[in-house]
């Protein structure tokens, strides 16, 4: 059976929807007045529409006037409750009830719209009328649901203004690259030059010839490195953890006591005084001081004579002056068959001022050491780390000297000893030679000096048959820093020594002094004449080392010695207006003092960067 009729009380009634939202302002009364003229259908049917559903655009039956679905309508259904029934104005009409099916419509419509598209603004506010009209406000709790139209905004593909057919010009971005009167170029489109494309060719092929062939140099150069053949067996090794076994009759150093200037003219005296040569902290120092600072200036530069204590002449020339002994392979036998040379043990050993004849004593006090009695090498390798001294003037030098003068002396001028011998022909000088082995010589003075200061370091080996023909210039080289200088921090002074080949170098192999390679005999090297003037005499010059190999006189054991010294006048500082003496002067020492305000202030107070600093000595030989 059907089912009865649902019956609502009073309460459970739908009520009207309340307003939501105040009309906007802008809308006049005229614009109310025909709101009940037209209304637009929601739906095609003639049924009435009782779900909101979005608004449909109004068809027109003239399509000659587009109508913008944006503008104000000139019939527009406002939703009242029924206590908000504004009061009647002339042709309006009873508000509809309008979603609900009980209500009817006040304008006979089958549908109402509530599009805010459809809807324009009504005249009046909830608050009043505005000035000049004359309709009646509703007065409510609520204020009355209104709709007003939107803003004019852009027109969508759904609006049903019929589309313009102007088409809008816009201008195209142009790079701004490009000017507006220059053609594009398409270089594409045009035929290929030949010859870009062999520039091509020739290109890659010089960067792949400049890439091969710099590989094929460093294969070369690395294969040009000669390096020690066999074993190495360590023969001294010192890092001065404690002064313990370093100096004294059993020490692995030994200290060279001298005032002779060492053949170089030199301004220093060397002591076994611990005040220039000692151990601290884990380091050798070997440290300049001023003589004055003993005897006074006074007695330096007049009137008295100075003995130095414990000269070692007699041990560096030679363990004995009047007989031939059997020597160990590590101690000298120089000058061990020749007379006490009483000349040349005054000069080493003693000192007088005369301020008439313009000597003085040796102004400077300093150390040199060596391994002559401990250690000595031939063929092998030397290592030292060390920092340089700070101070003009000042000569720190690690070299070598051979253990014995293994070629014996001949009838020319050597190095350092001298000695006369009567023949019977004619008096000829005749003296022994003592070849170096320089593994690195520098100067105190600044990287300012104008003749290589402190940022260069040189290593060279000295030889030949007379004294003004020292081939050195021979064998020389030096290496330099470019930023910074030696005196400011520890570097590896290196040597390595075979019958092949002989290397000094700083820090790496690729800072090389001097890489030599003993491929032809020195004499050769040299190119010496084949006769020499001595006084009046003519000698000729004939190969001192004819017996020995092509590293002679490098072939025979030499030890290390380890020195600052002072100025000199064998031309290590050459002859300039910077230098306070000249080396071919008779008071070059005097004038050297005379001149302590221009170089003494460049010696540090601090004695560590005055000094030669040692961290450790390291010998090998070939086993």
């Amino acid at each position: 059976m059907p089912a009865p009729p649902l019956v609502l009380v009073e309460d459970e009634k739908l009520i009207p929807p309340q307003p939501k939202f105040a009309i906007a302002e802008g809308a006049s009364d005229g614009e109310t007045e025909n709101h009940s003229g037209s209304l637009h259908s929601r739906t095609t049917s003639g049924t009435t529409s009782m779900v909101e559903s979005p608004p449909i655009t109004p068809r027109s039956l003239t399509f000659s006037t587009p109508i913008n679905p944006f503008s104000s309508s000139h019939n527009i259904q406002s939703f009242y409750t029924p206590e908000q029934t504004p009061s009647g104005t002339p042709g309006s009409a009873q508000l509809s009830a309008y979603p609900f099916p009980d209500s009817s419509s006040r304008s006979g419509a089958t549908s109402v719209s509530t599009s805010v598209a459809d809807l324009s603004r009504v005249p009046s506010s909830y608050f009043g009328s505005r000035p000049g009209s004359s309709a009646a406000r509703p007065i409510s709790s609520r204020s009355r649901e209104a709709f007003a139209s939107p803003r004019t905004r852009p027109l969508t593909m759904y609006s049903t203004v019929q589309p313009s057919h102007s088409k809008v010009e816009r201008e195209r971005p142009k790079s701004t690259m490009l000017m507006s009167a220059s053609s594009l170029q398409k270089p594409w489109l045009e035929t290929r030059d030949p010859y870009h494309r062999i520039a091509y060719f020739i290109t890659y092929a010089v960067l792949f010839l400049g890439v091969a062939a710099g590989a094929v140099r460093c294969y070369f150069g690395w294969q040009d490195v000669a390096l020690l053949p066999g074993n190495l067996c360590m023969v001294l090794e010192e890092t001065f953890d404690s002064d313990e076994g370093v100096f004294g009759d059993n020490g692995k150093f030994f200290r060279e006591v001298d005032m002779s200037g060492f053949g170089n003219g030199e301004f220093e005296m060397t002591t076994a005084s611990q005040n220039n040569s000692y151990v601290r902290d884990g380091y050798l120092y070997i440290t300049p001081t001023l003589t004055s600072d003993n005897i006074g200036q006074d007695a330096l530069v007049d009137g008295s004579v100075y003995n130095i204590t414990g000269c070692t002449f007699n041990i560096t020339q030679g363990l004995s002056y009047t007989s031939s002994l059997t020597q160990s392979s590590n101690s000298s036998t120089i000058a061990a068959d020749q007379a006490f040379d009483v000349a040349g043990y005054t000069k080493a050993c003693s000192a007088v001022s005369n301020a008439t004849a313009g000597r003085i004593i040796n102004p400077v006090q300093s150390a040199r050491i060596s391994t002559r009695k401990s250690a000595s090498i031939k063929y092998g390798r030397v290592e030292v780390r060390a920092k340089i001294p700070t101070g003009d003037w000042l000569w720190p030098a690690i070299w070598m000297l051979p253990v014995d003068n293994k070629y014996g002396p001949w009838p020319i001028s050597g190095k350092l000893s001298t000695f006369y011998i009567l023949s019977m022909e004619t008096s000829v000088l005749l003296q022994l030679f003592f070849w170096e082995i320089d593994i690195m010589e520098a100067r105190g003075n600044g990287p300012s000096y104008p003749k290589q200061g402190s940022n260069y370091v040189r290593g060279s080996l000295n030889w030949g048959p007379l004294t003004w023909l020292n081939a050195v210039a021979k064998t020389y080289g030096w290496w330099s820093l470019r930023r910074g200088s030696y005196d400011q921090d520890f570097h590896t002074y290196a040597l390595e020594w075979d019958k092949s080949f002989i290397r000094m170098y700083v820090d790496t192999r690729l800072h090389h002094l001097l890489d030599l390679r003993m491929n032809e005999p020195f004499f050769e090297r040299g190119d010496f004449p084949p006769v020499v003037q001595n006084g009046s005499e003519a000698v000729i010059l004939t190969n001192p080392w004819i017996n020995g190999t092509n590293a002679a006189p490098f072939d025979q054991p030499f030890y290390l010695i380890l020195n600052v010294a002072v100025g000199g006048t064998n031309g290590w500082f050459p002859d300039g207006s910077e230098k306070p003496w000249l080396d071919g002067s008779n008071t070059a020492m005097g004038d050297f003092w005379r001149t302590r305000d221009q170089w003494l202030p460049t010696w540090p107070v601090n004695i560590e960067e005055r000094s030669l600093v040692i961290d450790h000595v390291k010998m090998w030989q070939q086993c």
